[in-house]
């Protein structure tokens, strides 16, 4: 997945409201659109050099998009809509390893309020999850409590339940780590709704990324901790980070 534009290098100042962010760029202010959802854990320090995309578009708010961001060991995707492309561009492929090569749709109705991201040609059905997260030697999901991301392990363990394949893949959008665990303490009920889907049969994939500005490509997969995710602390997490963002 190539951008559109060059990127260009900015500082960050401060993420605020979620959604929007303060960069210097070029010695002038800037705003630019966060579509991060998450607290972004360790990826919004003041002073972090980002990468951030333009746009002449007249109908957008703001002219400018944070996508990446330099963290202190690589590089980190800040966009997780991107991830969604990243892994349509590795089914089309063929280089998702565990799923076999075919024809896909993307966005598919499942049930009466979601969409799963992916029906593949055999089937299966395909949640694809943005892991940005580092914490000692391990990118964690999710970095903050995600209900919506608990309805979608639900949902595919009711599919799997059903006798139909079903498979959760955690995009690992940051180069600097090779493993992926849930973060337990960040999101109890996730764990636990991990728990119950892998043991339902619902299969955990990790896929590797290769970020750098002029895109962000599908990598290697990637090894999905295989001890059970529920009750474990995987780390120290302090929430007030969550109110800062």
């Amino acid at each position: 997945m190539q951008f559109d534009r060059p990127l260009l290098r900015a500082r960050l100042i401060r993420r605020y409201k979620r959604f929007l962010a303060d960069l210097e760029l070029d010695g002038t202010v800037v705003t630019a659109h966060c579509a991060n959802p998450g607290s972004m854990l360790g990826m919004a320090d003041a002073g972090a050099w980002c990468w951030i995309e333009g746009n002449d578009n007249p109908r957008r708010k703001l002219r400018w998009a944070w996508k990446l961001v330099e963290t202190a060991s690589g590089m980190a995707v800040v966009d997780t809509s991107l991830a969604n492309k990243v892994v349509a561009e590795a089914l089309s492929a063929g280089a998702v390893p565990g799923l076999a090569a075919g024809a896909f749709r993307a966005e598919v109705p499942m049930g009466a309020r979601s969409r799963v991201d992916f029906v593949l040609g055999d089937g299966t059905l395909l949640e694809v999850k943005s892991v940005t997260l580092k914490r000692g030697d391990w990118a964690e999901f999710p970095d903050s409590i995600t209900q919506r991301g608990t309805r979608h392990l639900q949902e595919l363990t009711e599919a799997a339940r059903a006798g139909r394949p079903a498979a959760m893949l955690y995009l690992l959008a940051r180069d600097d780590v090779a493993r992926i665990r849930i973060a337990a303490d960040i999101d109890p009920a996730y764990a636990a709704a991990f728990d119950t889907a892998r043991a339902a049969g619902v299969r955990m994939l990790g896929l590797g990324t290769r970020i750098g500005p002029e895109g962000v490509r599908p990598g290697d997969a990637v090894e999905i901790d295989a001890a059970p995710q529920s009750g474990r602390l995987s780390g120290q997490f302090d929430d007030s980070a969550l109110s800062r963002a």
